[in-house]
């Protein structure tokens, strides 16, 4: 693994539906010189799912508020059907891919962010990354649902995190060359244009004023969280940025004086 760049590759739910996704995942997963390791949501479906039970989905930011019932919802859906959906697709395109959840071996523990209004939500995310180094030894693509053992809990019960919070902090913990947040928008958009640069104090007052909401919003927290834990590079796209280096928004720390 002596030089070898990691990637990240943050797949949101909704860009799961693209025909394309499997076939650039597994590119990707054959670059020259790069160990992938991928991350995914899935939270249309949790919410199909919640609604078939008869429960309505809730939200605060851009993240789930999830009850001790959701939580189960949220495990059946993430760790389960969308996790080996994309393990299967990957291996039938002859990659060695592995699921796992982040509650195995203890490879996320996060901490409850507000019990009372978020309920089984963890933010402050830590990473015990020797599981998904091995694999990646090993010649294995982890592919990895985003859920947390509870830090303050003895029994390790699990909590729900957000997929990009997830990533962010596993691309600091592998010191990854880059993180790609890939979502259904080619990019972080401002009336419609696909902003190609955008610094942390820009990214935020997106946030702020409105343009970026919901989902958007938190991957720029995102973003952000993982350029100050030290990834070098950090792009929001479409599934075509999974391949393009030049596709989506490119996210600084600052911008540098002309």
């Amino acid at each position: 693994m002596t030089g070898t760049l990691t990637r990240v590759v943050k797949v949101g739910g909704r860009a799961q539906g693209d025909v394309r996704l499997p076939a650039a995942l597994a590119a990707a997963a054959r670059m020259p010189g790069a160990s992938l390791c991928i991350v995914h949501g899935g939270g249309d479906e949790v919410s199909a799912l919640q609604r078939r039970l008869g429960l309505e989905p809730a939200f605060s930011g851009g993240r789930r508020i999830t009850s001790e019932g959701d939580l189960e919802i949220v495990r059946m859906v993430l760790s389960g059907t969308i996790n080996k959906r994309i393990v299967a697709q990957l291996v039938t395109a002859g990659v060695r891919a592995v699921g796992i959840s982040g509650e195995d071996a203890g490879l996320f523990t996060a901490r409850a962010t507000n019990a009372a209004t978020m309920g089984r939500v963890g933010g402050a995310v830590t990473v015990r990354p020797d599981v998904v180094r091995q694999l990646q030894a090993g010649g294995f693509v982890p592919v990895i649902s985003p859920l947390a053992r509870d830090a303050e809990d003895p029994a390790g019960a699990g909590l729900n995190v957000n997929g990009d919070d997830a990533a962010a902090a596993l691309a600091a913990a592998l010191k990854a060359g880059e993180l790609v947040l890939v979502a259904d928008v080619p990019g972080v958009l401002d009336s419609g244009t696909v902003l190609p640069l955008l610094d942390v104090e820009r990214a935020q007052a997106l946030v702020t004023s409105g343009v970026a909401t919901a989902g958007m919003a938190a991957k720029l927290e995102a973003a952000a969280a993982a350029l100050l834990g030290g990834v070098a590079r950090v792009r929001i796209a479409g599934i075509d940025g999974i391949g393009d280096s030049a596709a989506g928004t490119r996210i600084v720390l600052t911008l540098s004086p002309v």
